[in-house]
């Protein structure tokens, strides 16, 4: 069985990126436009770890996560973002996120990471 992902990002071009990467490493993928599309599909989906972009339209990738950790405490999520800020990493990780990767992203850095967070 393979795992499932969902990959929530704004941006048309990234998501695809991202899915093609994963799928070519044997992931499942799931998609949402933002935060909000995100829970919407949680409510019938189980994924086994969410990757989310920060700056999103509707619910970010900030509230997202900390919406997360009231229902889905151990879901395991991956921030993706352009953002490098040290601080805004620190609050993220501190929000619950289990890691963050600053945009571009290698392909095998991000799936090195995902098999890393799914073991």
């Amino acid at each position: 069985m393979s795992h499932k992902i969902m990959v929530v990002d704004d941006s048309p071009f990234l998501r695809q990126i991202v899915k093609f990467t994963l799928q070519g490493a044997g992931f499942e993928v799931l998609e949402a436009v933002d935060g909000l599309d995100a829970l919407r599909k949680l409510t019938y989906e189980c994924v086994h770890l969410l990757i989310a972009d920060i700056n999103m339209p509707n619910i970010d990738g900030m509230e997202l996560l900390r919406e997360l950790r009231k229902s889905k405490e151990g879901l395991p999520v991956l921030l993706l973002s352009s953002e490098s800020d040290p601080g805004l990493q620190e609050k993220g990780l501190a929000a619950g996120a289990a890691a963050w990767l600053v945009k571009p992203v290698q392909p095998e850095q991000l799936v090195m990471q995902v098999k890393s967070l799914l073991e």
